[in-house]
């Protein structure tokens, strides 16, 4: 397994680990975990309108996991913090001032 199948493996299995349901332990968890890796901010790849729908989807289908999640931070960089590691679009992030404690900024 390269990287990149490493983090999405491991953002599967806390999302997983968190799912309300079967539907989102089997349906959305592979469904964010997979877009996780990509470039774009999560709700935009996810083909979200907002953050605030990002928001609403994963309060909705993950609340344990949504209540431990600092209000402030992007919810892409919380998984990945959750997991230990750097989201791979951090390194070319240009919204980096606006991410809480972002390790790059």
């Amino acid at each position: 397994m390269n990287e990149l199948e490493i983090m999405e493996s491991e953002i599967l299995e806390l999302l997983q680990k968190h799912a309300n349901n079967e539907y989102a332990k089997n349906a959305l968890a592979p469904w964010i975990a997979k877009t996780s890796i990509k470039m774009g901010h999560l709700y935009s790849d996810l083909g979200l309108a907002s953050r605030r729908e990002m928001g609403k989807l994963m309060t909705h289908n993950f609340i344990s996991l949504a209540k431990l999640k600092p209000e402030t931070m992007r919810w892409k960089r919380y998984l990945y913090n959750c997991i230990g590691k750097t989201a791979p679009a951090c390194a070319t992030c240009t919204d980096i001032n606006n991410c809480l404690k972002c390790s790059l900024g």
